[in-house]
């Protein structure tokens, strides 16, 4: 039950920090807005609550000394995905910081990237945070106040990052891999395989040599026709 806890906060983790760096990337873009701006805050913010809750759980949990070995190799692995993801929230949410200096709203200092993306984003932050309609509340200047409020923000996940590795002691080089390289490319293979309308392995090999035996075939009979007329030419000349 708690392994299943710490993997469902930690799919949320995951979940919210793709979704704040998509919207990351729409910063000074045809796509920026104040609502972007409101939108960036509030997925950064729930990103750090799930960071904290996964934080706490496993913390917790890879002290119990109880531990079967099974499980805390288990337990070590989750450590090392949910570092992973505070790591790419913290690359994500210092590059929102730079481009939202680049990038301010109210007194712009250069053109808007043509990025090629139009339209609102709140669809892609709701689904991120199970809000079917996000309502916006900023104020007129929220990207100058989001920045200094952003960059608190930078130093304290610095900082849970820095408590993380002192009082958990799992480095990532000593976590084995739960499958092996390329498993789940394997597996979609495989599935798609088994589905219907398509063909299998075996299939495949067969028609692969009937098109090397068939081309072979029709190279050897350009290269006799070629070798009859080379005679022809020879013995009219």
């Amino acid at each position: 039950m708690l392994k299943e806890e710490c993997k469902a906060l930690l799919a949320a983790l995951n979940k919210v920090t793709a979704c704040y760096r998509h919207l990351v990337l729409t910063i000074g873009g045809t796509s920026d807005s104040q609502n972007l701006r409101e939108e960036l805050k509030k997925t950064r913010q729930k990103a750090q609550e799930l960071a904290v809750a996964n934080r706490n759980k496993l913390t917790s949990t890879l002290k119990d000394t109880t531990l079967s070995k099974e499980d805390k190799a288990e337990f070590e692995r989750l450590w090392v995905i949910f570092s992973t993801c505070m790591d790419i929230l913290e690359i994500d949410m210092r590059r929102a910081l730079e481009l939202g200096h680049e990038f301010p709203l109210n007194i712009p200092k250069k053109h808007i990237i043509q990025s090629g993306m139009n339209g609102g984003t709140s669809g892609v932050a709701a689904r991120a945070m199970s809000i079917q309609n996000m309502k916006y509340d900023a104020e007129h200047n929220i990207d100058v106040l989001d920045l200094k409020d952003l960059e608190n923000e930078i130093n304290q996940v610095d900082e849970m990052m820095y408590e993380m590795e002192m009082k958990v002691s799992v480095p990532q080089w000593s976590v084995e891999a739960k499958q092996n390289l390329g498993a789940e490319l394997k597996c979609a293979a495989s599935a798609g395989a088994s589905s219907p309308g398509t063909v299998s392995t075996e299939e495949r090999k067969a028609f692969c040599d009937l098109s090397k035996l068939l081309a072979g075939s029709v190279f050897s009979v350009v290269l006799i026709i070629a070798i009859i007329l080379a005679v022809c030419v020879v013995k009219l000349s």
